[in-house]
């Protein structure tokens, strides 16, 4: 199994800068695909940035040229770097990450999603 968890979020005031991290753990063999959805009440989850295990990156416009997704494979990690933080940035930020595992030398693919962090830009 492959389990993936969030940390980082919190309370930050209009203007602000937050880093989220996203750690992978469990049996993995490699990862392809990292990223973070978001998600306010009452509306749909958006993408907000990927980056492939050959550092293929996108955004969703809404966080172009403020946020900055990057992933460290020797830690199995994720991070988005998220500045010039806006009201409307405020949500339940979510990690995924998807690859092969390996058990008694048999992979399989895996899709991973973590529990969520609350972001809240707010003065």
């Amino acid at each position: 199994q492959v389990h993936v968890v969030e940390s980082g979020g919190g309370l930050v005031q209009p203007g602000g800068s937050l880093r989220l991290s996203c750690l992978a753990s469990g049996s993995i063999f490699s990862i392809n695909l990292m990223g973070w959805y978001r998600q306010v009440p009452g509306k749909q989850r958006e993408l907000v940035a990927t980056v492939t295990s050959d550092g293929t990156i996108n955004y969703s416009d809404s966080v172009k040229g403020r946020f900055t997704v990057s992933r460290d494979d020797a830690k199995d990690t994720c991070y988005l770097q998220m500045n010039s933080l806006k009201p409307e940035d405020s949500a339940v930020y979510s990690c995924f990450a998807n690859g092969l595992s390996i058990e008694r030398g048999s992979k399989d693919w895996f899709d991973s999603w973590g529990q969520g962090t609350h972001v809240t830009v707010s003065s």
